[in-house]
């Protein structure tokens, strides 16, 4: 691995979970100005290279450590300025930590103690101050306009030995100076000092990304509760109140509450809450048990600490089905009280609205929630018809709406097109997620359907602020963060798609395996090229017949310089895969309009052809001679019926296509109108079900059927067909 030495900047918001819990939308419109009109023209302006951003922290690294500096105080003074004449609850203010030291390179990261004193040192300046390490002002004193405080000898926290610290005077009248450090005090108040430093770093934080921190919010895992009622029938009913739960949970924006996909790894399976802890990275653990009984439930459950083994709350519910929502409340506040946790109002309103006031309906949405979890086909067909009916016992059931569009966009997204077809299922999910937020504006998994399917349209800006509103209104929601991470990464922006994509994978470990093909392709653009490997093997061997994966791998492997590895994962990738999607460069050239930036798609397509993905679907190969012109084309095709075969496995199909190009497509499987015209010497189809795009191809005379025959392929098919109308 590379070294350097390098000048490191880190900043974050303070009390921005306070900020968050008091105003969300408003807090996130003024950070996004201030990074927008101040935070980043300073960086630009000093050199500065951006390698972290969350929500309210970001990391910088500077070759020149005088730049760093100075950006540090140019900052903070702008800051002042924009923050006159606002109320101090509503105040934007940054701490900032600058360090010189030596750091590990990784990819487009940066690692080790130049990074973690940077950090620390972050922790212990002022709102509004910058705090700096010596070796920092041994090259920065006298080249700044800045006065230094010395603040001697600290101790931090990891790291072996004592650090020498400055405080930076920011009022011109100061510039210049340099302040002895104060009388070193006796060993008892260094002592008293030091736990009081250690103190406040704890309760400020330092990063939402912590990848080079200490934790600073209680993490929680709440692990899948028993169902003791003897029926396997009722587990739906057991799951539904865990992941309500953590539903509620997620809502408290200073908590980090690890994603269903992770914990429900442990349903049914005996583990050590410190093996929970450990892999899922927290310290506390949520576990129980459910009872249900004709109308009466019993709920127990305990809140562990992992790290002392204590049970630092305990409680047993017995109510009547009517007290459900009552019990979920209860138990979410019960929890944050025992974790230090003070819900602000409008986080407490959230948890006390009940899902529905009607319990078949909520009953008919768990079943449709169980259903959907499988992931396969089955059970998604099967939930379909189930929300459908949580819907019409309920027409104001918000939570119902919202999953069933989650629901549907997954079907849409994976082209499950015999359950149902895409222009159908696109718009179910646009009127779902609509209606979800007509009746409650304050759910995140909406805004985040919204965003996925606008960046899909290619209208970046409102995918964006779709997005940014999910994670704003579920910041502890895995789901909301990847469907950032998807948005941005279509946007062009790098950075912030890697780090929302960080933020899931904390949040769940686990992640399925498309959110996890979503961490790959995201870190394969930004150029972490090892990072995108290790998330993709991930997900190659999670789900080992699935083939999309293994094109985005071997992708990556290109990229890695591994061409070997690349091949077989694109002959693995072909021979496992049974629909058209990832399994040719026409395809992806189609799908590659959806970048904003065309050179990200371009990278992608690049290491596919290095690494020997055919052209067409199912490897097809014609000979050119043998290719019709357009007038050719017209004269086949426009006003006639075309009956064939369609690959893999020659199943039936037909073409019927009107004189003005209308035409309909039927198959086994496929059932959809288009409309169909000669482009130059191709053969063009344009439906919904291919987001409105032309998919476009070739039509090649067939030599070896005896004349008569001939074959269409574009990036979705593979159709041989002879004219027979």
């Amino acid at each position: 691995m590379e070294r350097r030495l390098t000048a490191i900047l880190a900043a974050d918001v303070v009390g921005y979970s306070r900020l968050m819990g008091e105003d969300e939308v408003g807090t996130l419109e003024r950070l996004k100005g201030c990074r927008r009109e101040l935070v980043d023209p300073a960086i630009e302006e000093f050199h500065g290279r951006i390698i972290k951003l969350m929500g309210d922290g970001a990391l910088v690294e500077f070759a020149s450590v005088v730049d760093a500096v100075h950006c540090a105080s140019v900052i903070q003074r702008r800051m002042a300025e924009r923050n006159k004449g606002t109320t101090d609850a509503r105040q934007i203010r940054f701490r900032i930590g600058v360090n010189l030291g030596d750091v590990i390179v990784d990819e487009n990261d940066i690692y080790g103690d130049g990074v973690n004193i940077a950090a620390r040192l972050e922790a212990m300046a002022e709102p509004g101050g910058v705090c700096i390490s010596g070796t920092a002002f041994d090259h920065a004193v006298h080249k700044v306009d800045v006065g230094f405080a010395s603040l001697g000898e600290q101790r931090l926290k990891n790291i072996a030995d004592p650090v020498r610290a400055y405080r930076l005077l920011l009022d011109p009248a100061a510039s210049g100076k340099v302040t002895a450090a104060p009388h070193r005090p006796g060993l008892r108040v260094m002592i008293l000092a030091g736990a009081a430093v250690l103190a406040i770093a704890a309760i400020a934080g330092i990063f939402a990304w912590q990848k080079f921190s200490v934790p600073s919010r209680p993490s929680v895992a709440v692990l899948p509760f028993a169902n003791l009622g003897g029926d396997p029938g009722q587990d739906y009913f057991a799951d539904g109140i865990t992941e309500d739960l953590i539903t509620d949970l997620t809502k408290l924006s200073g908590l980090d509450v690890i994603a269903r996909n992770s914990v429900f790894a442990y349903k049914d399976k005996p583990a050590a809450l410190a093996e929970v802890a450990r892999d899922l990275g927290v310290r506390f653990v949520v576990e129980g048990s459910v009872r249900r009984t004709g109308e009466q439930i019993r709920l127990n459950a305990q809140l562990i600490d992992t790290a002392t083994g204590d049970n630092l709350w305990a409680n047993r519910f017995d109510r009547g089905m009517a007290g459900v929502f009552g019990v979920q409340d209860e138990m979410s506040r019960e929890i944050a009280k025992a974790l230090g946790l003070q819900p602000s109002t409008v986080e407490s309103e959230r948890m006390a609205r009940p899902p529905t006031e009607d319990l078949e309906a909520y009953d008919y949405y768990l079943r449709a929630e169980q259903a959907a979890r499988t992931g396969g086909r089955a059970g998604l067909r099967e939930s379909l018809p189930l929300y459908d009916k949580a819907e019409e016992l309920d027409p104001a059931f918000a939570e119902a709406f919202a999953a069933d569009a989650s629901t549907t966009v997954y079907i849409w997204r994976e082209s499950f097109n015999d359950i149902m077809q895409s222009a159908p299922a696109r718009k179910r999910a646009y009127e779902k997620a609509s209606r979800a937020l007509q009746l409650d504006p304050d759910l995140s998994s909406p805004y985040a359907i919204l965003g996925i399917m606008q960046v899909v349209d290619r209208r970046y800006e409102e995918a964006i602020a779709s997005a940014e509103r999910a994670v704003a209104l579920g910041p502890g929601d895995a789901e909301t963060q990847i469907a950032l991470g998807y948005v941005q990464l279509f946007a062009g922006n790098h950075a912030e798609a890697a780090a929302a994509v960080e933020t899931a994978l904390r949040l769940d470990p686990n992640l399925s395996a498309i959110n996890r093909q979503i961490a790959g392709l995201v870190f394969l653009v930004q150029g972490s090229n090892e990072k995108a490997i290790e998330a993709l093997e991930r997900t190659r061997d999670d789900a080992p017949s699935v083939g999309d994966f293994r094109i985005t791998l071997a992708a990556a492997y290109v990229r890695a310089g591994r061409l070997p590895d690349a091949r077989a994962a694109i002959a693995e990738g072909l021979s496992s895969m049974s629909t058209p999607g990832y399994d040719s460069l026409s395809a992806l050239r189609l799908n590659g309009v959806q970048y904003r930036n065309p050179r990200d798609s371009a990278l992608i397509i690049d290491a596919l052809q290095q690494a020997g993905l055919p052209e067409w679907p199912f490897a097809f190969i014609a000979d050119q001679h043998d290719q019709l012109k357009g007038g050719e084309i017209n004269s086949l095709v426009l006003g006639h019926t075309l009956q064939g075969q369609l690959e893999p496995g020659l199943q039936p199909a037909i073409l019927q296509v009107g004189k003005d190009g209308k035409a309909a497509f039927r198959s086994t499987t496929r059932l959809l109108t288009e409309t169909v015209f000669v482009d130059g010497d191709l053969l063009c189809e344009q439906s919904e079900n291919m987001f409105g795009r032309p998919d476009c191809g070739p039509v090649y005379k067939r030599s070896d059927d005896g004349g008569g025959g001939y074959s269409f392929v574009n990036s979705s098919k593979v159709f041989h067909f002879a004219v027979v109308q």
